[in-house]
């Protein structure tokens, strides 16, 4: 039997779905395929970008979970940060958000020695478009570490290497198809838009074609079908949405983008000069130094004749009390009559 539920392609859906951190926990869980034992909704923050639609606006969620997994050396702590987008032009705004989780202070805690540990990051992407690998619902993107002589995968792990790399889930909502191929891909299925009924607000499933583990993400989702603020909501964004897809069709998107190109164009030109300039600047403060090493130089010189100066002096001044002397002498000599 079907049963009607939220379709949590809409922000506002995924956002109730979330809220409840059973389910929340239940989805990390199967995505990270990893043993989460408690998970922490940790601060998050709201897009600066907003859309006025018929008087009201909306704001793209994003939200990120400190989860404690059990591993089998014990436990690890780990960021769960967790975008979704509705076009692949979002993925930009996901990039420096990532770069932001990398340089917060905050994502990071105290060893009992008292130095930072900086605490890996997941990344769980829900992406409305696919990104060109068809046919594929799930992607999972992690690092591995190579040893480039013998061409071999190394299986040690590094803290320093876990600390600026990081694993990354990517759904492709418009990729989900039948039939799924593990619990997984039945789990996620509650995204797949085939199921949507003659109102895009609702999806009919079959309660009974998922396990019972995940029972509570269905409950949830039929729940939000009959919140009052979830539907009015789920309107406004199909308004939004609409708008955006006739701005992107637009003149001014195709003049913005443009001048977005040019901007960008003219800021690698800037920097190119700037490159330039703080090499000359390198220069002139190699030739300063030169010139002030010359210049110290000449003062250590001037300070040398100025001392053989000072010593002529005297020796004129020793010179001059003898002339006297020797003067004095001769017109002694003279009146004596013993000088010609």
């Amino acid at each position: 039997m079907k049963v009607a539920i939220a379709n949590p392609i809409y922000d506002v859906v995924f956002k109730y779905m979330m809220e409840d951190n059973d389910v929340a926990k239940l989805m990390v869980s199967s995505i990270i395929a990893e043993d989460v034992v408690s998970l922490t909704p940790r601060p998050h923050e709201y897009t600066v970008e907003k859309v006025a639609v018929g008087g009201d606006s909306i704001t793209v969620y994003r939200l990120d979970f400190s989860a404690m997994i059990k591993t089998p050396d014990g436990h690890k702590l780990v960021l769960i940060e967790m975008q979704k987008a509705s076009f692949p032009a979002d993925i930009m705004r996901f990039r420096g958000y990532l770069g932001k989780q990398y340089a917060d202070k905050n994502n990071a805690r105290k060893r009992e020695d008292g130095t930072l540990e900086a605490l890996p990051i997941y990344a769980i992407y829900f992406l409305g478009d696919e990104l060109g690998i068809c046919k594929t619902p799930v992607l999972k993107v992690f690092s591995s570490i190579l040893d480039i002589g013998a061409q071999q995968i190394v299986e040690a792990k590094s803290e320093f290497i876990e600390s600026l790399n990081h694993q990354s889930w990517i759904v492709q909502i418009s990729c989900m198809q039948e039939p799924r191929r593990n619990e997984l891909e039945v789990l996620l299925s509650v995204f797949d838009q085939n199921n949507r009924s003659s109102d895009n607000h609702i999806l009919n499933v079959r309660e009974e074609d998922f396990p019972e583990k995940y029972r509570p993400l269905i409950r949830r989702l039929k729940q939000a079908a009959s919140v009052p603020e979830v539907k009015e909501q789920m309107t406004v964004e199909d308004e939004f949405l609409s708008y955006l897809k006739n701005y992107v069709r637009s003149e001014a998107f195709k003049v913005r983008k443009e001048m977005e190109a040019e901007i960008a164009q003219n800021l690698e030109e800037l920097a190119k000069q700037g490159e330039e300039i703080a090499k000359q600047d390198e220069e002139i403060a190699k030739q300063g130094e030169e010139i002030a090493k010359q210049g110290e130089e000449i003062a250590k010189q001037g300070e040398e004749l100025a001392k053989q100066g000072e010593e002529l002096a005297k020796k004129g001044e020793e010179l001059a009390k003898k002339d006297k002397e020797l003067e004095a002498l001769r017109l002694k000599l003279q009146q004596a009559g013993l000088w010609d």
